[in-house]
């Protein structure tokens, strides 16, 4: 998750596609776009490895967009493959 976050604050679109499940992964997430946002941290709440290849993390990532102070609230579902963990899939809370 943390390294998932880096990435978000680095731009890195190709690091952070190459962590996405691929029955999830979007073509493009157009990183270049968002240049608006600026990423202010990342506090992880819980994180649980539910069975030997998946676990959840929920976390709070805190951005500024346009001057105002922005969080997203998400809990995160990650499947092992291989040794290397993927993100699958998120739900937003609040």
């Amino acid at each position: 998750m943390r390294s998932r976050y880096t990435a978000y604050v680095l731009g890195l679109e190709d690091y952070l596609l190459n962590t996405w499940h691929p029955d999830t992964r979007p073509q493009a997430l157009n990183l270049a776009d968002d240049t608006a946002i600026k990423w202010l941290g990342l506090q992880v709440e819980h994180a649980e490895i539910t069975s030997n290849n998946t676990a959840t993390v929920a976390f709070i990532a805190r951005y500024k967009i346009g001057g105002k102070a922005e969080k997203m609230h998400e809990v995160s579902q990650f499947v092992r493959i291989e040794n290397r963990w993927y993100y699958l899939s998120g739900v937003h809370i609040g």
